[in-house]
C-alpha cells in the first residue's frame, strides 16, 4: 500500500515587529504568495493529503491554512499539534507514526532545521536546506506508519518557489 508524506516548511516570516514572540511571527506578503504558489503546484499535480498536521506557530499555521483552502480540505482534516513547534526529527517521527493507518497521506507544516533533517533521513541525495514554502514529497510502499523509519521512499520530489 502506498503512503505519502508531504514535508512543508512554513513560508517566509515577517520580522518587521521585533518584539513579537517567535511563535506569533506572521508571514510576509512574499510568504503568503509563495504558499499559494506551492499549494497550487501540489493541486496541479493531482495530489491531496488526507490529513494536515501543523505547528502552532503563526507562520506555519498561516501556510497550512493557505494549503487547506487551495486543496479544498475539510475542517476535520487539519490538526494543530503543539509538539511540532521546536520538534526534533525524532519527535516529528513520533507524531507521524501515531497517525492512524486509515490515513494514507499526511502533510506536515513546520520549521527548519528539523524539517530538512527529517527529509534527509529518507533521501539518498541530501538536501542542504528546505527553503521557506519548500515541499518535500515522499511516496512509500508500507502497510503502517510505524514502518516509516525502516522504509525508503519509492518516489519523491523536492520543490520550492524559486524553482517553479
Amino acid at each position: 500500500m502506498n503512503r505519502q508524506l508531504f514535508i512543508v516548511r512554513h513560508g517566509k516570516s515577517d520580522w518587521s515587529v521585533p518584539e513579537l514572540r517567535d511563535i506569533d511571527r506572521p508571514l510576509k506578503n512574499r510568504g503568503v504568495q509563495n504558499a499559494y504558489t506551492m499549494a497550487g503546484f501540489i493541486k496541479e499535480k493531482g495530489l491531496k493529503p488526507e490529513i494536515m498536521i501543523s505547528s502552532p506557530a503563526a507562520r506555519a499555521l498561516n501556510t497550512a491554512s493557505i494549503f487547506f483552502r487551495v486543496l479544498e480540505m475539510k475542517p476535520d482534516e487539519m490538526i494543530v499539534d503543539e509538539r511540532m513547534y521546536h520538534a526534533s526529527p525524532g519527535e516529528i517521527m513520533e507524531i507521524i507514526t501515531a497517525v492512524p493507518d486509515k490515513f494514507q497521506s499526511i502533510m506536515i507544516f513546520g520549521h527548519n532545521p528539523s524539517f530538512t533533517q527529517l527529509a534527509n533521513v529518507f533521501l539518498t541525495e541530501h538536501i542542504y536546506n528546505i527553503p521557506t514554502a519548500g515541499v518535500v514529497f515522499l511516496d512509500f510502499v508500507m502497510n503502517k506508519w510505524q514502518e516509516i523509519s525502516k522504509t525508503k521512499p519509492v518516489d519523491h520530489f523536492f520543490e520550492y518557489p524559486k524553482n517553479l
